[in-house]
């Protein structure tokens, strides 16, 4: 066993240790703690993670970071909204709400841009704001065990977290059609859309950290970044064949989304697909009970962010977000999935054809200028 010190509460939201290498370099680890609620990501953990990432970037003893979840079930099930519900239905949630999205895309953006390697240790569920997490990580390792999702369209939200960014990586149509669908992806999907770099086994973690102690890292990041890369190649080549993934499946029949200029025909087409195919079945049921609102945001969002930098992604994410908080769809979603638990969300506006356009251009309106906008500072990426 690799001996970690603790640097702070073992009960803390998230727990941070260091463990020396083999020529006295240190690797920080961060690991999400609230296994019960599958590492939701929440404003305490938030406000840890920046400063401690901050920190470890300028320590020159710090050679690598990894991230990783409690427990074996999920790295993290996406952001605490929870909280943010309860907030909504006070009436007044416009601060805590730009308050918490500020700091969650303020954090996903720092991960981004790190300079020392950053390994994401994606293992069970990672959804929504765990997705922000681990997107931008430098070395991003899934498992057979990952299950990953962007599913805000059954919470009347859209994919946030950078996914305005992330999601014009992958082949074209797909990251439109897993933000319609909210359609869940594993290791080798997660692969093959670029949200992951290595496949390692689980039960391989314990080597993997035993080789990495015994690294002899070096002075510069660029140097770590090798090291760390072939070690995790040597892993992905010794951990056997991966889960069949569906998307690579599908993709001819994804990617025929491309036939269509209309939101509604593309929804229409999706949900009639004559298809036995399990996923893409359970896409077409998320597709149909999902927020009307979502799918308008979906569609939207990437059309405005196609060809916008990283941090503009974020700055227009955060506009977005704090309308969402103040139209009621999110909050009912909640309400339907995680409160009350019904499953049964009573939407405002029932269909794409209801929406009204001065509603949609609402979420793209600027709120800030240039000078007051809680995101100015992100300028790198």
């Amino acid at each position: 066993m690799v001996a970690l010190t603790q640097l702070n509460s073992p009960d803390a939201p998230v727990v941070f240790e260091t463990a020396a290498a083999a020529n006295g370099s240190l690797i920080g680890f961060a690991t999400l703690n609230a296994p019960k609620s599958l590492n939701a990501l929440n404003f305490a953990m938030i406000k840890l993670l920046e400063p401690q990432l901050l920190a470890w970037q300028e320590d020159s003893n710090i050679a690598m970071v990894i991230i990783k979840g409690a427990g074996d079930k999920a790295f993290c099930a996406g952001g605490d909204v929870v909280s943010l519900h309860t907030a909504m239905k006070s009436g007044e949630p416009a601060d805590l709400i730009e308050d918490f999205f500020t700091q969650e895309y303020r954090l996903d953006h720092l991960i981004h841009c790190y300079d020392k390697p950053i390994l994401v240790w994606g293992n069970g569920i990672v959804m929504g704001g765990g997705l922000g997490l681990m997107a931008g990580a430098s070395h991003r390792v899934v498992t057979e065990t990952s299950r990953i999702a962007m599913p805000e369209l059954t919470i009347g939200l859209y994919p946030d977290v950078g996914g305005s960014y992330f999601l014009h990586k992958m082949p074209e149509h797909v990251g439109e059609f897993l933000g319609l669908t909210a359609a869940s992806i594993n290791c080798d999907d997660a692969l093959f859309v670029s949200l992951a770099d290595h496949f390692v086994k689980a039960d391989k973690y314990d080597t993997l950290i035993a080789q990495l102690v015994a690294i002899k890292w070096g002075k510069t990041a660029a140097l770590n970044h090798e090291k760390l890369s072939k070690i995790l190649t040597e892993l992905d080549n010794t951990s056997g064949r991966m889960p069949q993934g569906n998307v690579k499946a599908n993709l001819a029949t994804i990617q025929r989304l491309g036939e269509f200029s209309a939101l509604a025909d593309k929804v229409a087409y999706i949900l009639n697909l004559e298809t036995d195919d399990t996923w893409l079945t359970r896409a077409q049921k998320a597709l149909k009970h999902g927020c009307p609102l979502s799918c308008a945001l979906v569609e939207r969002q990437l059309a405005n962010s196609k060809g916008k930098s990283l941090g503009q992604c974020f700055q227009m994410e955060l506009g977005m977000s704090v309308r969402c908080g103040e139209v009621g769809e999110f909050q009912e979603g909640v309400r339907a999935l995680l409160i009350d638990k019904d499953g049964a969300p009573n939407w405002q506006f029932k269909s794409i054809a209801a929406l009204p356009d001065e509603l949609l251009e609402s979420f793209f309106t600027p709120r800030w200028t240039a000078d007051t906008h809680p995101l100015k500072q992100l300028t790198q990426g």
